[in-house]
């Protein structure tokens, strides 16, 4: 078991304490304004399933997923569908969903592996489909509070990814960090748009 997982699998309750109430509903707005009415959306990453909960309220049709088995256990408690235990790198879905939502998530990955999820998360979005996901804002790539981060700034973003065949950034800022204080923490968000068949 990886660090990170380790680290979610000991402190899975005190984290879903800390976000499973955070008003989050700025982003989840709007990402849910770029799809479909009856979009199908993964939740990749899903901790708390606080933002499947918004999903599934609004009527979009939610797969939950997460690498910490104890996360999924307490997460399809709190969201009434069942949350599957599943490595990022286990995504293999070819054009199923309308979104993927990698909120706080696919940050734990290191920058050599974050290139060949997204190329699966690529693969399992529809043409046209969106992809939310969001970063740390900074440069920094290593493990922090007993997980690995990789941070990005808007630039360093756009070295890695601008030039990626097959998506596009159509929206991008900065927000601060929603937990009661952390507001000093800063966050890079992106919806990015799959532009074709890949």
């Amino acid at each position: 078991m990886n660090k990170t997982i380790e680290y979610y699998e000991e402190n899975a309750e005190r984290y879903i304490e800390e976000t499973v109430d955070a008003n989050f509903s700025g982003v989840q707005n709007r990402f849910a304004a770029v799809l479909p009415q009856d979009a199908y959306v993964l939740d990749f990453g899903c901790g708390s399933g606080r933002d499947t909960k918004f999903f599934l309220k609004n009527g979009f049709r939610v797969d939950a997923a997460d690498g910490s088995a104890k996360m999924c256990e307490i997460a399809t408690k709190n969201v009434g569908i069942q949350v599957r235990q599943m490595m990022f790198s286990d995504l293999d879905e070819q054009e199923k969903y309308d979104g993927i939502w990698a909120c706080s998530s696919i940050l734990h990955l290191p920058k050599k592996d974050l290139i060949s999820v997204f190329k699966k998360m690529l693969h399992a979005i529809k043409p046209g489909g969106c992809i939310y996901t969001s970063f740390k804002f900074g440069e920094f790539e290593g493990y922090g509070n007993g997980r690995y981060f990789t941070d990005f700034t808007s630039e360093s973003f756009r070295r890695e990814f601008g030039d990626f065949e097959g998506i596009d950034i159509i929206e991008e800022w900065l927000s601060a960090d929603v937990r009661p204080g952390r507001g000093d923490e800063k966050w890079l968000n992106l919806i990015l748009k799959k532009s074709g068949t890949v």
